[in-house]
């Protein structure tokens, strides 16, 4: 049987262009969580070119910086062209995320629409090494 999946499908949008993700500086030193969530998210399978649909939550805990919503949400919108795995999408926004505000710990969820009956639901964690603020 031919293997309908190739390793640059794999790859597919790990690596993409996107916008920056802007930070600015937290106001309190206690530990807080913020959570954001982005209902309507899209991106295009790299194999078929068909559209994916799906919600994309954010969990962190800020230590210096926080989030801009503006620029997290074009960062976002920016993968409505990008051909990229489900799985691929969770760990890059989680990746990116850390990149840009180096928080305490964060979560992204990726729930996203049934395709074939099938609905799929992505989680992926990080969390700073202990001792190190």
């Amino acid at each position: 049987m031919k293997r309908q999946y190739t390793d640059a499908h794999a790859e597919s949008g790990t690596r993409a262009p996107l916008p920056e993700i802007e930070t600015w500086p937290n106001q309190y030193r206690e530990p807080y969580e913020i959570e954001i969530v982005m209902p309507e998210f899209t991106s295009v399978c790299p194999k078929t070119g068909l559209p994916d649909f799906g919600k994309i939550v954010l969990r962190y805990t800020p230590l210096r910086r926080c989030l801009e919503l503006k620029s997290y949400k074009m960062y976002l919108l920016a993968y409505r062209d990008v051909g990229i795995f489900q799985e691929n999408i969770v760990n890059r926004v989680l990746r990116d995320v850390v990149r840009s505000a180096d928080p305490l710990s964060a979560t992204v969820i990726g729930e996203f629409a049934p395709r074939g009956g099938l609905g799929t639901l992505v989680t992926a964690n990080w969390r700073r090494k202990r001792g190190k603020r």
